[in-house]
């Protein structure tokens, strides 16, 4: 796939078009008029028809592709059966109950994404070289950490970068970091170290877990809790999330009655052990909604705890934004943690 399909659109000729074209002028003059009916009358594969290919393949339904992209159903139907018949293969198997991409698309939608992804590039780079800290942030965040931080954050970040539209996407951890592999995403805000060597990452803040128990519990009635103690009755989230492997090694256990309730959002744990079903670790930002459903909060003995930090591929050219986004973020939340870092990206 050539770099050229990022920024140029590849003209092309229809098969039936082809060796049909007639003229006096003899061969001089017949390559003449090809040229200009490249250049001028023959239908064009562009940037559209390849997004249109790339959410076709990956919802595998026409009408939600269709939904996604901004247009009819039969408009994108059109436009993929034009590009099948200049790519000469058959992109998808289509039944009356699924679309599915055929072999030949699975081989092709690698450059497909990677030509999208050196366009969006190429237009970050633009818009960098105009203003860096105008235009849009596609930034991830984990689910212990959206619901918490983006109330806080986003008005000191539309008060600081005006220009700045900043558009976060909830996912897990691994999720998160796919998309980033892949342009999907600009940056993320984990809570875990970043070792692929693609990416670079600068911690924002630290946040502390605390003990969250029913108002009944034994533990209620201390101080301040250690960790080991909630090991016996402690409720996790589901695999997949950070925030259960760092609840389990901060208290020695392996997950409390036989791993029976395991919640898939914080919520729902908070609602648990609001309801008496066991114990458990949050991160401090979620304090409020814990207190709102009647949970007691104690400190933690050995002050378990996370860091949040911002993730992105080491490539991405708009890093002036990046450093800002990072800076809000720090500032707004430096109570969490004195030794916040306030170094430049």
């Amino acid at each position: 796939m050539t770099s050229l399909m990022t920024g140029l659109a590849l003209a092309y000729r229809s098969r039936d078009d082809r060796g049909k074209r007639h003229n006096s002028m003899g061969p001089i003059g017949n390559g003449y008029n090809d040229r200009i009916a490249d250049r001028m009358n023959i239908p064009q594969m562009n940037l559209r028809d390849l997004r249109y290919l790339l959410a076709v393949a990956e919802h595998q339904h026409f009408g939600r592709a269709a939904q996604v992209c901004g247009i009819s159903q039969p408009t994108l139907s059109v436009q993929i059966r034009k590009l099948e018949e200049w790519l000469g293969v058959t992109l998808f198997e289509r039944t009356s109950k699924a679309v599915m991409p055929t072999p030949a698309c699975d081989r092709l939608i690698g450059h497909v994404r990677g030509a999208l992804a050196e366009a969006d590039a190429m237009l970050a780079v633009a818009h960098s070289l105009r203003d860096p800290l105008a235009g849009r942030i596609r930034l991830g965040i984990i689910p212990t950490l959206a619901p918490y931080l983006l109330p806080l954050v986003f008005a000191p970040l539309r008060e600081a970068l005006p220009a700045l539209e900043v558009e976060p996407w909830e996912d897990q951890t691994e999720a998160l970091l796919k998309r980033l592999q892949a342009h999907e995403l600009d940056a993320a805000l984990l809570a875990t170290d970043v070792l692929e060597p693609d990416f670079e990452s600068r911690p924002l803040f630290d946040e502390p877990f605390l003990a969250a128990l029913p108002p009944e519990h034994p533990l209620a009635g201390r101080a301040v809790v250690a960790e080991a103690d909630l090991a016996q009755d402690i409720l996790v989230l589901a695999d997949g999330h950070c925030l259960r492997e760092q609840a389990l090694e901060a208290c020695g256990g392996n997950g409390a009655l036989n791993g029976t309730l395991r919640a898939t959002s914080l919520a729902t744990l908070l609602n648990m052990v609001a309801a008496g079903y066991g114990t458990t670790l949050i991160p401090a930002l979620a304090a409020g909604a814990a207190q709102d459903i009647g949970i007691v909060l104690r400190p933690l003995a050995a002050q378990a705890g996370r860091t949040v930090r911002l993730a992105w591929r080491a490539s991405f050219p708009r890093r002036p934004a990046l450093q800002r986004v990072g800076e809000v973020i720090a500032i707004r939340l430096c109570g969490f943690a004195a030794g916040s870092v306030q170094a430049p990206i």
